[in-house]
């Protein structure tokens, strides 16, 4: 048994440095490498070839938390004769992303969207984080994150995730998607933290923003496709919520001219709750501790099950 790893399309020499770390050795994709690090999301495509032509491989890292772009070739993987393992990056960059919500938060609690605008005085507004209701969509590494930051506000969480197996740590309440539509009027707050899949592309649409109080906020560091972009845009001119904050938009990135920067009580960060040198670093990590786990137990971080696509 070989320690080649591939890094395909495109290698870094701190992801090579991490395979090196781990035992393993770099080598370009060939009939006997076992082990491949994908590190370009927007090529789907590309990594199918790579597979078709390359049925040795038994383990690829993918690069992100979010591995929608890949859901057909997990899927078709898994139901192959020979399934490859597939790991995402979930999990590791679970402090910036929560770092990034948290601050999206408060700046829109604390009005700062109309406040960077203002040449003037401006009116007496602000809302309070502490002791609020806010509402998590998805309970992953980046919600066990966002949950620790919020404990000091002393909030009342309720996670709403896929699986519901206990009360998570740090929330209020844990209940499944069923629930959800009961839970938005409560909430100060609505967080969306989840995977893209086929249930939560396009969850928040025009129905979901009528529940939601005309006080309460949304802020998404997910995927843009959860939120029904002309929805969120009609629900913040006619006031249905109080304002949103989305570090990812659907088109990404959000072209010039695009109507929903026009859009009031809007903050759009440039999906930057994970920059290139956080990605890097944190991604080298991931790749470093998973190719010491392919090449010694077996137990990979970060597995992705092909049924629940992630």
């Amino acid at each position: 048994m070989n320690n080649f790893v591939a890094i395909e399309p495109k290698s870094f020499v701190e992801y090579e440095a991490a395979v090196n770390a781990s035992g393993g050795l770099v080598k370009p994709i060939s009939p006997d490498v076992r082990a491949m690090v994908w590190t370009n999301y927007q090529a789907p495509q590309e990594l199918a070839e790579v597979l078709r032509v390359n049925p040795q491989l038994e383990w690829v890292q993918l690069p992100f938390a979010g591995v929608d772009a890949f859901a057909d070739i997990i899927s078709a993987s898994a139901h192959s004769r020979r399934a490859v393992n597939f790991t995402s990056a979930k999990g590791c960059y679970r402090e910036p992303v929560a770092e990034h919500a948290l601050a999206l938060t408060l700046a829109l609690c604390r009005a700062i969207p109309e406040r960077v605008q203002d040449k003037t005085w401006g009116r007496q507004f602000a809302v309070s984080l502490y002791e609020s209701r806010v509402l998590i969509v998805g309970g992953g590494g980046i919600t066990e994150e966002l949950l620790e930051l919020l404990k000091p506000f002393k909030t009342d969480v309720t996670v709403i995730r896929k699986r519901v197996a206990g009360n998570m740590s740090g929330a209020t309440r844990t209940l499944g998607f069923e629930q959800l539509d009961a839970q938005l009027p409560l909430a100060d707050v609505v967080i969306l933290a989840a995977a893209l899949t086929a249930e939560t592309t396009g969850l928040f649409n025009e129905q979901r923003f009528n529940l939601m109080k005309n006080k309460s906020y949304l802020v998404n560091i997910a995927r843009g496709p959860m939120v029904v972009t002309k929805d969120l845009e009609r629900a913040l001119e006619i006031g249905s919520i109080a304002g949103a904050a989305i570090d990812v938009t659907d088109p990404e990135p959000l072209p010039d001219g695009h109507s929903l920067w026009q859009a009031p009580n809007l903050i759009i960060t440039p999906h930057t709750a994970d920059t290139r040198a956080m990605v890097v670093r944190l991604f080298s990590k991931r790749i470093s501790e998973n190719v010491a786990a392919f090449l010694s137990n077996g137990n990979l971080v970060g597995l992705v099950d092909p049924q629940l696509g992630y």
